[in-house]
């Protein structure tokens, strides 16, 4: 047979395929109906299991390929049906309220909380998502939290990830206690350097301070010094203020150019970090959740059940209506044995009926379901 026979058949075999899908679609819309009627559950495991173990039976050699065929077909319908589904959800108020709170742009200006000191890279993020911003420092992460919570400040910013160094877990850690929303992001490519007091050479050096996460991204560097102790503070402007107010000639930070000029410091060397791509991204959050005109990015958190295939069936339903998922990361559960929350991150935004639907879907179905926002990054 001819290879332009071959493909004239599965032309025709894929004229059926859709004719035949797009009625099995429309039933699903009619069982979306009775479950509504009924007040009835749209996921029903029994049945797709029995689906799925008959058409296994039917496809011999082919069984991985049908099972795989029949998971997206039911992951489709269950989507259709959660948009016809009219049973409230907590979420879909959620966003509901959120939208209405929102406006065009977002706001320019508002008093946010900020970790630090002057010259810290949450207050150049400040600067970045509220040009007009009016910045309350505090010592820690659970000082922006308070801050906003409290309604002391409008918006907090938050450092959450390191494009070399990893996630910043105790931000993530908050986001899941806290009673906050993401309501925008940023991302700044960060520049560290070693820095002294004037006159100061790298044989005189002692001790170093920064943040962890800097030292981590600093960690050859480190590595290759002998003798000298390590100290981590809570962030590199606070680092570069510490040794500039010392007068040591002992001392060191690493911190930024910025903070050498702010704080009377001279560089010794700037080329300290592992990568010179080197970003580390922040959240802008919120007391109240508000989504602003051109949000396309959605952050929650779900909780799943322990068995095989739970993971799989989620990221199903992403896959299913096409939806990019740029992080999924794994934290446990304090206290329990090797239980797990997962923080996912989405190009997607609510105002698609199809997204707010899956949403729902996934609030009805896992244990635990936190949305965190829908916001877009500056």
């Amino acid at each position: 047979m001819e290879i332009s026979e071959i493909r004239d058949k599965i032309d025709a075999l894929d004229s059926q395929i859709l004719e035949l899908f797009l009625m099995r679609m429309e039933l699903a819309e009619k069982e979306a109906d009775y479950k509504n009627q009924h007040h009835l559950p749209i996921l029903n495991k029994e049945r797709e299991r029995a689906i799925l173990a008959k058409a296994a039976e039917r496809a011999g050699p082919q069984e991985r390929y049908a099972h795989h065929l029949f998971s997206t077909l039911f992951e489709l319908a269950r989507s259709r049906q959660a948009e016809l589904i009219s049973a409230p959800t907590q979420v879909q108020k959620l966003v509901e309220s959120a939208l209405r709170a929102g406006g065009s742009l977002f706001p320019q200006n508002g008093l946010v909380a900020c970790q630090g000191v002057e010259g810290a890279n949450s207050q150049a993020a400040c600067d970045r998502i509220l040009p007009r911003g009016r910045i309350t420092y505090v010592s820690t992460f659970e000082g922006v939290a308070d801050a906003v919570e409290s309604g002391a400040c409008q918006f907090g910013v938050l450092p959450v990830e390191n494009s070399s160094n990893g996630s910043v877990r105790a931000v993530y850690q908050l986001l899941l206690e806290r009673n906050l929303s993401i309501v925008s992001s940023t991302r700044l490519c960060i520049r560290h350097e070693l820095l002294v007091n004037p006159g100061v050479a790298m044989g005189d050096i002692e001790e170093i301070y920064s943040h962890e996460q800097a030292i981590g991204q600093c960690s050859r560097f480190l590595s290759g010094l002998s003798g000298v102790k390590v100290v981590p503070c809570g962030n590199t402007a606070m680092a570069a203020k510490m040794v500039a107010e010392s007068g040591s000639r002992h001392t060191a930070a690493i911190s930024s150019r910025p903070c050498a000029a702010l704080y009377g410091l001279e560089s010794i060397n700037d080329h300290i970090q592992n990568s010179d791509n080197n970003y580390t991204r922040f959240f802008c959050v919120a007391k109240d959740p508000v989504i602003y005109a051109g949000a396309n990015r959605v952050s929650l958190v779900v909780s799943l059940e322990n068995r095989a295939g739970s993971l799989y069936e989620m990221l199903s339903k992403l896959a299913a209506l096409g939806i990019n998922m740029t992080k999924l990361e794994s934290c446990p559960v304090t206290g329990s044995n090797f239980e797990y929350m997962f923080f996912l991150e989405l190009e997607a935004s609510v105002q698609d009926a199809s997204v707010l639907a899956m949403l729902e879907e996934m609030e009805r179905s896992c244990p635990k379901f936190q949305f965190l926002g829908n916001y877009a990054e500056l």
